[in-house]
């Protein structure tokens, strides 16, 4: 998650301590009871979400519901507000149908240009390819076509953060796309400049400063380094030091949180990153409703996710819906596609 997302997440979150607790043994009764409570949350987060894509709105209430999510006139850089992409990305992992005038919305506004950043292309990869585009042609503002990634391997990575660093990954790893003969770099590259990137902790840092590892873009990572496939010992090593953090990290509630200025903020987006990189891989998607990863922990992350949807299908605390509803509801995808030993980001 960026720096400048995580100053939109609010710390409220001291509603989860009062939360009754997981009952261990599991009964029968108990069991049905979660996937009722599972079911009843995801269909609330899915008609929020399908309610802010028809629309075109980043909330449903407030001045959220002025606000536009896909404007090329409001966001010059990319025309889309920040959080798009997983946006889509969960509306397509819930099983959700894009229509006509949606994928239009999406291609009308979508700014690709000469100024696009890696992130910028990295996140328009996801989603064009969400909604059913091919980015290897993408026609821009449906007048010309383009290859977004072409472009995105275009793109300087030396200096980038492991954020953006990971998004590429993630994006280019997304389906199998040729990598150009002018590329300047490679998936291997990036896969080796992450791992290099990872703190003494075994986490990763939006500034590569071992005080400000947080569960957010350790998270980011170790999905960038699942999704890479490379199986190295080093990348190994490094998924298996990223989970000891992660299992360092959760709070008793069975929550995450992000760090800024020392402080950890538990929050909904948090740990809906961090369920996501436990959907990763099979050995350790039991951790995001069923085993425990310490413990102290006295809930699973998902039942901790759950306690952050409103009935409305919105998300407490969340500053903006669309960052809120749509990670969460990525997440649930996620952790779905997990089950059936499927990746959310698998979009050929």
């Amino acid at each position: 998650m960026k720096k400048s997302i995580k100053r939109l997440l609010v710390a409220g979150s001291s509603f989860l301590l009062a939360a009754p607790l997981l009952v261990t043994p599991v009964t029968t009764n108990a069991a049905s009871s979660k996937k009722s409570v599972a079911a009843t949350n995801n269909k609330r987060l899915s008609n929020y979400a399908t309610k802010m894509l028809t629309t075109n709105k980043v909330g449903l209430s407030g001045q959220a519901k002025k606000t536009p999510i896909f404007s090329r006139s409001m966001y010059k850089t990319t025309g889309a507000a920040s959080g798009y992409s997983d946006f889509l990305l969960g509306l397509k992992g819930n099983g959700y149908k894009f229509t006509t005038t949606q994928r239009n919305l999406v291609q009308k506004n979508l700014v690709i240009n000469k100024k696009s950043t890696a992130a910028d292309l990295a996140n328009a990869i996801v989603a064009v390819s969400a909604v059913g585009f091919k980015p290897t042609s993408y026609k821009v503002y449906g007048k010309y076509n383009t290859n977004l990634v072409s472009r995105l391997y275009q793109q300087n990575m030396t200096k980038q953060t492991v954020n953006v660093a990971s998004q590429a990954l993630i994006a280019l790893s997304s389906n199998s796309f040729s990598r150009p003969k002018n590329a300047k770099f490679t998936k291997a590259s990036l896969t080796n400049q992450i791992v290099k990137d990872q703190q003494k902790n075994g986490g990763w840092s939006y500034n590569n400063q071992v005080a400000t590892t947080d569960s957010d873009t350790t998270s980011m990572a170790m999905i960038a380094l699942a999704r890479s496939k490379y199986t190295t010992a080093h990348v190994k090593k490094s998924m298996t030091n990223g989970l000891g953090f992660l299992k360092g990290s959760i709070a008793t509630n069975g929550a995450f949180g992000y760090v800024f200025n020392g402080k950890t903020t538990l929050n909904a987006n948090s740990t809906a990153e961090s369920i996501i990189a436990l959907s990763t891989k099979k050995a350790t998607s039991k951790y995001v409703a069923k085993a425990k990863l310490n413990s102290k922990q006295k809930r699973t992350p998902l039942t901790a996710m759950y306690s952050y949807v409103n009935k409305t299908g919105s998300i407490k605390g969340a500053a903006s819906q669309l960052l809120g509803v749509g990670q969460v509801n990525l997440a649930v995808a996620a952790y779905k596609q997990a089950l059936k030993s499927k990746s959310v980001y698998n979009l050929k």
